[in-house]
C-alpha cells in the first residue's frame, strides 16, 4: 500500500511539474502518436483513413491508399476539397530512392480574355475577381492528378482503389462534427448559387453531426473515372455537362478546356534547415515561402529563446512579413513569368532579409499581397506503405465548397481557385487564359541523410507556410514528438500594410492560440503587434514519420480536425 501511494504521488508531482495532467510529453498534447510496422495513414476523416488501410492491406501501394482516401474526403469533407478542385503531391519512391512532384493545378479558361475578365468584373462593381459564381472556375486538376499518380506509383486497378468512395456514396456515411459546422456555412453563403442546393442539401437543409449523408450522383461519377480514367471526367458526358452549365450561367469554361488538361511532373526544391533537408513544390505554389522563413529563422537562436517566446514569436512574425512581400510579389505560374526560385531560398538571400528585422520592433509597412489569400478550406494527407514508399498529398476547392456552382446530377461543386489571379497590370500574377492561378495548397516533405524522414502539410490558406514552418521549428529545435508538434499551439500573421480604416493596424493581426503566457502577449503588444484570436484560422496538419532506427512507422494527426492517423 505505502509503495502504491508512493508511485500515485510521484506521478502527481510529475504532472505538477510538467504544467498539465499528461503523464508523459507536453502538456497541450492531446493523444501518443500512433505506431505500426507495415504502414500508415493520416487523413482528416476517420473513414478516409480507414479507406486507406484497406487498400493497403489489399496490396495498393501508398499512392492507391493515398487516392483512396482522397476519394473518400471529396465525398465525406466536401466543405474541403472534391473531383472539382486541385492537387499537388510529392511522392517518395523506395524503388528509385527519389522524390517525384505533382502539380496537379487547373488552368483558366482559354476564351475568357483579361479585357473580357475585367469587364465582368466591373458590371458586378468590383474591383477584383468574384470568390463566387462562375468568374472564378478554373479547370478542376485532381481526378487528372489521380490518374497521373496511379500510372507511375499505382498497383492496384483504378476502380477498385475508388471502391471505399463509391460505397460510402451509395450508403450513406455519418457526417463528423467539424465538417458540420462548416457544411453549414457554406449553406448559408452559396446557398443561391447554380445547383448548390441540389447537390450539398436536403430540402433547402445542411446535414447535422452524426447524421447519414449519401451523394448517389457522385457515385456515378466516380464509377465513369473507375472506369475510363481521366477520360471519364474530362471527356465525354461529365465534361460536356461540367462545360454547358457553366456556360449556362455565364461562365467561359469549355470542354476544349477540360480536354487538353494536363498536370505537371516537377522537381522538388529544397533548404536544408539544421541537419535536415525540406522539400517543396516550386510555384505557382507559395510552398518555397516554407523555405524562405525557415532560411531567415535558422540564423537566430531559437533553441535558446525556447517554445512560445516573445523573442520567437516576434522573429518569426517579422520574418513571416517579409517572406510574404516575395510572394505576394514573385509567386506566380512559371510558364508566364520567370521566377527567381534559386535566389529567394538561397542563404544568401536569407541574410539580406534577416538583418532588416528589429528585434524590439514590428514592421508596420510590408506589402504582404491580397487578404483573401488568408482563406482556404483544404485537405490534407499523408500515407506510408510497407515497401517504404511515402506520399505527401493536398487538395482543395479553395474557398469551402469553391464556386458554389454544382453542375447537376454530379454530385460535387466546382472550385473557385481564379479568384487568386490578379487584375493590376505589370503584376505577375496578372489573370491570362490558359494561365494557372497563384495556389495556397502546399504538400510537405523532409529528409535526414538522404533518407524519407517526414511527409507532413498543414491545410488553411496562408496559414499553411506559417505553420509548416511552425511544426518544423517544434520538431527540430524544440524536441517535441510528432504529436506535440502539431498540437503546440500556433501563431499565424494575418495581413500587413492595410488600407486606412481597416479593422486592422498596417502591421496586420497577429493570432495566437491559447496556450501563450500573458507576459509574452503583454511583451508583443509593446513591440508594436496588434494581437488577436481567430477560431479556424490555424489549419489542419496530418503526418507520417518513418523511424529507422526503431523500424516503425509514426503517424500523427490534427487535434483541431475530425480525422486520426492509423496503421497497421
Amino acid at each position: 500500500m505505502k509503495l502504491l501511494i508512493f508511485v500515485l504521488l510521484m506521478i502527481s508531482i510529475t504532472a505538477r511539474i510538467s504544467g498539465g495532467d499528461r503523464i508523459t510529453g507536453q502538456p497541450f498534447a492531446t493523444r501518443s502518436e500512433v505506431f505500426s510496422v507495415h504502414g500508415m495513414a493520416a487523413t482528416s476523416h476517420p473513414l478516409a483513413t480507414e479507406a486507406a488501410l484497406e487498400i493497403l492491406r489489399a496490396g495498393g501501394s501508398a499512392v492507391d491508399a493515398a487516392i483512396a482516401a482522397n476519394a473518400c474526403l471529396g465525398l465525406m469533407e466536401p466543405t474541403g476539397n472534391g473531383v472539382g478542385g486541385d492537387l499537388f503531391a510529392i511522392v517518395w519512391d523506395q524503388e528509385s530512392q527519389k522524390l517525384h512532384g505533382y502539380n496537379g493545378s487547373g488552368r483558366s479558361p482559354r476564351s475568357l480574355s483579361l479585357e473580357k475578365l475585367r469587364s465582368e468584373v466591373d458590371a458586378l462593381g468590383r474591383k477584383d475577381i468574384p470568390p463566387h459564381g462562375t468568374l472564378p472556375i478554373s479547370v478542376p486538376g485532381c481526378v487528372d492528378g489521380w490518374t497521373a499518380l496511379h500510372g507511375r506509383f499505382g498497383k492496384l486497378p483504378l476502380g477498385g482503389v475508388l471502391a471505399p468512395a463509391i460505397r460510402h456514396a451509395k450508403d450513406g456515411f455519418p457526417v463528423t462534427e467539424l465538417i458540420a459546422h462548416y457544411w453549414k456555412i457554406s449553406g448559408r453563403i452559396l446557398a443561391e448559387q447554380p445547383g448548390f442546393t441540389a447537390t450539398f442539401t436536403r430540402d433547402g437543409r445542411t446535414p447535422e453531426k452524426g447524421e447519414l449523408w449519401s451523394n448517389p450522383d457522385l457515385a456515378k461519377t466516380l464509377e465513369q473515372i473507375a472506369n475510363q480514367g481521366r477520360d471519364g471526367f474530362y471527356k465525354g458526358p461529365v465534361a460536356e455537362q461540367i462545360a454547358s452549365f457553366v456556360q449556362r450561367h455565364g461562365g467561359y469554361l469549355t470542354v476544349a478546356d477540360l480536354e487538353s488538361h494536363k498536370g505537371e511532373w516537377v522537381e522538388p526544391v529544397s533548404t536544408r534547415y539544421r541537419d535536415i533537408e525540406v522539400w517543396q513544390l516550386p510555384p505557382n505554389g507559395q510552398g518555397i515561402a516554407v523555405l524562405e522563413l525557415l532560411n531567415i529563422m535558422e540564423g537566430f537562436p531559437v533553441q535558446e529563446w525556447g517554445f512560445g517566446s516573445a523573442k520567437l514569436i516576434h522573429h518569426f512574425i517579422e520574418a513571416k512579413k517579409l517572406v510574404f512581400e516575395d510572394r505576394a510579389r514573385e509567386y506566380t505560374d512559371m510558364e508566364f513569368y520567370d521566377v527567381p526560385v534559386a535566389h529567394l531560398i538561397s542563404k544568401k538571400y536569407a541574410n539580406q532579409l534577416r538583418d532588416l528585422i528589429d528585434p524590439e520592433k514590428a514592421m508596420v509597412r510590408v506589402d504582404t499581397g491580397r487578404s483573401q489569400t488568408d482563406q482556404g478550406d483544404t485537405v490534407y494527407l499523408s500515407v506510408a506503405d510497407s515497401a517504404g514508399n511515402m506520399v505527401s498529398l493536398i487538395q482543395s476547392n479553395y474557398r469551402g465548397i469553391g464556386s458554389g456552382v454544382c453542375p447537376p446530377g454530379l454530385g460535387f461543386g466546382l472550385q473557385d481557385r481564379g479568384e487568386l489571379f490578379c487584375l493590376q497590370d505589370g503584376h505577375a500574377n496578372l489573370y491570362a487564359p490558359g494561365k494557372r492561378p497563384f495556389h495556397t495548397i502546399i504538400p510537405g516533405f523532409a529528409t535526414r541523410d538522404g533518407k524519407p524522414w517526414l511527409s507532413f502539410g498543414v491545410m488553411g490558406g496562408a496559414t499553411q507556410p506559417q505553420a509548416q514552418a511552425w511544426v518544423l521549428m517544434n520538431l527540430i529545435d524544440f524536441g517535441m514528438n510528432l504529436q506535440e508538434a502539431g498540437d503546440a499551439p500556433r501563431v499565424v500573421h494575418v495581413g500587413s500594410s492595410q488600407p486606412t480604416g481597416s479593422i486592422m493596424s498596417d502591421g496586420g493581426e497577429v493570432a495566437l492560440e491559447t496556450g501563450f503566457d500573458a507576459k509574452v502577449v503583454d511583451q508583443l503588444r509593446k513591440w508594436g503587434h496588434t494581437i488577436g484570436t481567430r477560431t479556424g484560422l490555424f489549419g489542419g496538419y496530418q503526418a507520417v514519420m518513418r523511424d529507422f532506427r526503431k523500424g516503425v512507422w509514426v503517424g500523427a494527426s490534427e487535434s483541431r480536425k475530425d480525422g486520426h492517423a492509423a496503421g497497421y
